[in-house]
């Protein structure tokens, strides 16, 4: 009641202090019983988690045998509409690996909000503090063997699989696609709904469809940001 009785007196109608409440419980409930489900479920499939990973709703670990899945230190992977901010999200979480030589890396302090990361026979590697927005696709292979066209459905096409790298700090914009083979440089920016197919360096700013390289970004770009509006 004191708590309640401060924000009154400060202004705040009681709707506006029952809906922070709804919100911080909301926060705090799901990051509790997700990290917890998390936790229990890596534990079974031999996922490693490190300390300080939180899990905001249900992440999906399917773990081929011999393969391996290791979430860093302080990494958060976030499944609910809830926790997501810019957007609400497609799916939860999910890591896959689909064969014995596949790995699945997540640098610590990244942050995943209801990404797709399948590995099928190469290593996915995200470096520390990366940030995928929603609904994000990362993948090392095709799934299926281009020619001959007959053959699709049953010829796999490992031969073509191609591991994929993102460096420290890169920032991917929501409903991007990360095709097999790309390495996107530390500090890299993708714009939203981009598709990348090629490398992209560190520091600059990719975006398309298929993606392509538009400039470097730097300090400036926050001075940018934040200098007044001209007339």
């Amino acid at each position: 009641m004191n708590v309640l009785r401060k924000a009154l007196q400060r202004g705040l109608t009681p709707t506006n202090v029952i809906s922070y409440i709804c919100l911080q419980t909301m926060r705090l409930w799901g990051a509790f019983w997700g990290t917890l489900r998390l936790r229990c479920k890596a534990f079974c499939l031999g996922v490693a988690v490190g300390p300080g990973v939180r899990a905001h709703g249900p992440v999906g670990l399917l773990r081929w045998p011999g393969s391996s899945i290791r979430i860093g230190a302080g990494a958060s992977l976030i499944s609910s509409w809830r926790r997501a901010t810019a957007a609400t999200l497609a799916a939860p979480t999910r890591l896959r690996t689909f064969g014995p030589q596949a790995a699945i890396e997540i640098g610590e302090g990244a942050q995943l909000s209801g990404a797709s990361i399948t590995a099928r026979s190469q290593r996915i590697v995200l470096g520390r503090q990366v940030l995928l927005a929603p609904n994000c696709v990362i993948v090392d292979s095709d799934f299926h063997a281009p020619w001959p066209p007959e053959a699709r459905a049953t010829q796999p096409g490992l031969e073509a699989d191609a591991p994929v790298e993102i460096g420290d700090y890169a920032w991917i914009g929501m409903n991007c696609l990360i095709l097999k083979g790309v390495r996107i440089g530390e500090g890299a920016l993708i714009g939203a709904g981009s598709v990348v197919t090629r490398d992209v360096p560190p520091f600059c700013l990719a975006a398309g469809a298929p993606a392509r390289v538009l400039r470097r970004i730097g300090p400036e770009d926050l001075r940018a940001a934040f200098s007044p509006a001209q007339p």
